[in-house]
């Protein structure tokens, strides 16, 4: 895809409004028991951050983690894998610790250089791979083992933190989420989601957009940090699929929702699939072995991702040698 082509279909999502979806009812067999929900302090940040946790069904052995990060709204809007998925009926019956932040909208999870007007102070770099993790494997007795995967925007963020922390995490999940940053494709993608819809300025997080941070975080330029670590990454074509339709459950019957799945749903994830097909050729031009799935269709949706979380599952799971 040609950098003009995908401004000119980024410009076409900032010119449509987005119609709020219907998010999906508790899970029927869940078990409420299993989700807590806890507070951990950031000293970096100077305030006490929300987490979710779901349990493991047998908690008699230290399990393993895996960090499942929302997406750009950070889990404070309704755009969740609890209120969009199937995930808590999915993790049932497995024995690993789900950890979920409920809070870094729109801050791609990442060390700022500065603090932002609108978003405040954001080091989640350093929270999720220095302060997070001795919290929660203390408290919840793991067994030190970590995995992480997320979708859209943090997709991006899970293999910058991968990156910036060698051997913290065993494997990572990322779906649908663009891997450059220093490019011009990459950059309009970051003001698509920290500018225009965060309402902050960009070069908060990065510096100037011509300046070096902006290469330091990109996983397609740092690539060869990201050997060793078990990689699973996805992407639809942006051309409708089989969970576009009125009767998806992200739909429920709503001919604007699905409207805005299918046209501002394509745009994004036909310009993310650039951005993987780029992760892609510079992991293979490096020799560094990853999972690829890029599906013949499918738009920038929540089924989408439940489909991702459970396919990657096999990978992720072996990696930490969960049950």
């Amino acid at each position: 895809m040609s950098i003009r082509t995908y401004r000119r279909r980024v410009a076409a999502a900032l010119a449509i409004s987005l119609v709020p979806l219907l998010f999906a009812p508790w899970p029927a067999n869940a078990d409420p028991a299993r989700t807590v929900t806890i507070s951990v302090h950031s000293d970096a940040m100077g305030r006490d951050i929300p987490l979710e946790v779901i349990l493991p069904a047998d908690t008699s052995a230290p399990r393993p983690t895996l960090y499942l990060l929302n997406g750009a709204g950070g889990g404070e809007d309704s755009a969740t894998w609890e209120g969009r998925t199937d995930v808590l009926d999915f993790f049932a019956d497995k024995n690993v610790n789900v950890v979920t932040p409920l809070e870094g909208a729109f801050s791609y999870y990442t060390d700022w250089q500065k603090d932002d007007p609108v978003l405040g102070r954001n080091k989640w770099q350093t929270f999720l791979t220095r302060e997070l993790p001795p919290v929660i494997d203390a408290q919840f007795g793991t067994n030190g083992v970590n995995s992480i995967a997320a979708i859209s925007m943090t997709a991006t963020s899970v293999l910058n933190l991968a990156i910036s922390a060698p051997g913290l995490y065993r494997s990572v999940g990322a779906y649908s989420g663009c891997a450059e940053t220093s490019t011009q494709p990459g950059q309009d993608y970051v003001r698509l989601v920290v500018g225009a819809r965060g309402g902050a300025d960009p070069t908060n997080m990065w510096g100037p957009f011509d300046g070096p941070g902006w290469r330091e975080n990109d996983p397609v330029v740092n690539a060869e940090k990201l050997r060793g670590t078990e990689l699973y990454v996805s992407t639809g074509s942006g051309l409708p699929g089989p969970h576009d339709n009125l009767q998806a459950p992200d739909v429920n019957g709503n001919p604007g929702a699905l409207l805005n799945q299918i046209i501002v749903g394509g745009i994004i994830e036909s310009a993310v699939n650039g951005c993987t097909h780029g992760l892609a050729d510079r992991l293979n031009a490096l020799g560094i072995p990853a999972t690829f799935d890029f599906k013949p269709t499918g738009t920038h949706s929540w089924g989408y991702w439940q489909d991702d979380l459970h396919n990657s599952w096999p990978m992720i799971a072996g990696s930490m040698a969960a049950q």
